[in-house]
């Protein structure tokens, strides 16, 4: 329906010798993809179709995918081409799951700079992190230095006094390192890193990288491997090292992802990780990936429980006798494989292809939907929406070649020999290839003089500006937004509120001849908040025993704790109680929050409150429960908090309440 094909070119597809060779076509490839990118977002002015919105938009980076088979081959990064297209161009991009984590220039300056720390005496690491970005020390100061002073020894002695100028430099950074040496085993592996990229102020000098948000996102997630790594139990600094170290041998670490979902950013990922995805704009990407192995990897049979595979370049009989089937089931898998990255695009499919002749790879069954036919090949009409297109779609040709631009697909609107649409054949020429990769700088203009200081009196005062704000954010987050103390807390401050209107009721049982002490009171407070209110005798006592097992009381109190109960149970305050319990106007063991004047919560659990009414007035009957030694002289603390809850339930339920201190 709305799918445009386009077909892209390889701008070199031949070698030195007149033949199609597969990487010579995934070595230009690259830089097309990067250079076409860059044309459909800065100059191409098509519009694209975003899910809710009725009118179409330009083309971002966001909506435009670059899709792989895989991102290994062998052990090389096929990505890392690809990435230094866009990055050259100055395109966001955001690789999702790569693999070229250890690879980049900055995780391997910190590599290079922990086993520094670790092993001072390794010359040439020292030597590695001098010389690497974090530092940046001239080869012309780190020579002069080796000859004049000697060794890079972080740990030797230096009279900073004595040294040249240009050599100072390298001292100071050599006394950075034995400084960060010495303290490595004392302080977490992940403060060794920060304070080494803040003392060499990486994140201003990465951030200013043609691809500093990358940068700095795998600074950050080296960081972030060091707490991790602690956290699992690390046992040394070394250990750390040695594991990067490691990680890096193997090359199984990912990238550091950049942007989430929705944000900007030409995706960079794998046909399996795109399943269930859709995007205005697709790119197949490195054509020259094999569709299927040479040979099978394994075979499995369920019905005889059977899984064969090669082991040290042996193959089992097993294998080797489904090789055919296990073949065939590959090669559909592989068909269906570009059937789900042709479909996920929803505006435009570019799909890689070279002008002379097909090449063989994991998308050559797009072939008869890309290529005319032979006889109609130099037959193509002009591309709407295109730029002005040569005569051929070869961008250079050997001699030695064999075939000419006779034989090749002319760039234009053509129609392929399979589908029934249209496909557009770009010309290489047309796109702005072979970009060198810009470094250092983003703005040249910030190294430009400067007459009136006109710029550097703004920069002082956003500078400033930035500062205050800064500070004024750091004042109001260091504030809580919202403090919260217990009522018994609060009580404590508030034994004698002379402003408190709230008349707190005593009542005291018989307690005569009973155990006392912090035991007996948990006891009994822990009975009276599980046993039923209309709970009979044998009732009172099973829930005492029970009680008491969970505090290893003794016979003794468990039986005087179920007297006192008992005692409280027949209360005409509780029987009050009891009886509203019919109403649903009983309350026992509730959380209560209470907004106090200063804008503080107070907070506590309410033992038993009920609801009554008399004379068609409700009002509520909060009640704390209190033993006669816990109650001892803290009888004006005690009704401060009963304070505390009886307007709390007061404002909660719009009604009056009062409050009692039953003492069992």
């Amino acid at each position: 329906g709305r799918r445009s094909l386009g077909a892209l070119p390889v701008p070199r597809p031949y070698g030195d010798y007149g033949r199609v060779v597969r990487w010579r076509v995934a070595d230009s490839y690259p830089d097309a993809v990067g250079a076409y990118v860059d044309w459909l977002v800065t100059k191409s002015g098509w519009t694209v179709s975003e899910p809710g919105k009725e009118t179409r938009v330009p083309i971002q980076p966001r909506h435009i995918c670059l899709l792989f088979r895989r991102f290994k081959s062998f052990r090389d990064d096929v990505t890392r081409p690809y990435v230094r297209a866009l990055e050259a161009r100055r395109v966001p991009h955001v690789l999702v799951g790569g693999r070229s984590f250890h690879d980049r220039e900055e995780v391997l300056a910190i590599r290079n700079a922990l086993c520094a720390i670790e092993w001072p005496d390794d010359e040439l690491r020292v030597f590695a992190t001098l010389r690497g970005p974090l530092f940046a020390l001239g080869d012309d100061a780190l020579l002069a230095f080796r000859r004049r002073v000697g060794r890079f020894d972080p740990m030797r002695r230096l009279a900073m006094d004595d040294l040249d100028p240009s050599d100072r430099e390298v001292g100071v950074a050599l006394v950075l390192l034995a400084r960060l040496h010495a303290d490595r085993n004392r302080r977490p592996i992940a403060e060794t890193i920060e304070r080494l990229l803040e003392a060499v102020r990486a994140h201003a000098g990465i951030a200013i990288w043609p691809t500093g948000e990358q940068a700095l996102a795998n600074c950050l997630r080296m960081v972030d491997l060091a707490r991790r790594f602690e956290r699992r139990g690390a046992s040394s600094f070394r250990a750390f090292a040695e594991r990067m170290e490691a990680e890096a041998e193997r090359g199984d670490a990912e990238d550091a992802p950049v942007v989430e979902e929705g944000t900007e950013g030409v995706r960079i990922t794998t046909v399996h990780r795109a399943k269930g995805l859709e995007f205005p704009v697709v790119v197949l990407a490195v054509p020259t990936c094999r569709a299927t192995r040479a040979a099978p990897s394994r075979h499995v049979d369920p019905a005889r429980g059977l899984c064969a595979e090669p082991l040290c370049g042996c193959e089992p009989r097993e294998l080797l006798d489904a090789a055919e089937e296990e073949l065939r089931r590959d090669a559909a898998e592989s068909v269906r494989l570009a059937h789900v990255a042709a479909t996920r695009a929803r505006d435009l499919l570019v799909v890689p292809v070279v002008g002379d002749e097909e090449v063989e790879g994991w998308i050559d069954v797009l072939n008869p939907i890309v290529y005319p036919e032979s006889t109609l090949r130099r037959d193509a009409a002009s591309a709407p929406g295109c730029p002005r297109f040569g005569k051929d779609s070869v961008f250079e040709r050997p001699e030695s070649a064999g075939k000419g631009a006779g034989a090749s697909v002319v760039p234009g609107l053509h129609e392929p020999r399979a589908g029934g649409h249209r496909v557009v054949w770009w010309d290489p020429r047309a796109l702005d290839l072979d970009r060198t990769e810009e470094v250092g700088l983003r703005q040249q203009r910030i190294l430009e003089a400067d007459a009136g200081e006109i710029r550097s009196e703004e920069g002082s005062r956003d500078h400033d500006r930035w500062q205050a704000a800064r500070r004024a954010t750091l004042e109001s987050g260091s504030k809580p937004a919202l403090v919260v103390s217990s009522v018994g807390d609060l009580a404590k401050s508030a034994e004698a509120r002379e402003d408190d209107e709230v008349d707190v009721e005593e009542v005291s049982l018989d307690r005569g001849g009973r155990p006392g002490g912090r035991r007996f009171g948990i006891l009994v407070h822990r009975v009276l908040e599980t046993v039923d209110l209309d709970a009979d005798e044998p009732a009172v006592w099973a829930a005492s025993r029970a009680a008491g097992r969970l505090e290893g009381a003794s016979e003794a109190e468990v039986e005087a704790a179920a007297v006192a109960v008992r005692a409280a149970l027949d209360h005409p305050l509780l029987r009050r109680a009891a009886l509203s319990q019919a109403d649903g106007g009983l309350r026992r063991e509730t959380p209560v929050l209470l907004r106090l004047d200063d804008g503080s919560l107070a907070e506590g659990v309410v033992d038993l409150a009920f609801r009554e009414e008399n004379g068609g007035r409700p009002h509520w009957t909060v009640v704390d429960f209190k033993t006669d030694r816990e109650l001892g002289d803290n009888r004006d603390r005690y009704a401060a908090q009963v304070r505390l809850y009886v307007e709390a339930i007061s404002k909660a339920t719009a009604e009056p309440a009062r409050g009692v201190l039953l003492v069992v």
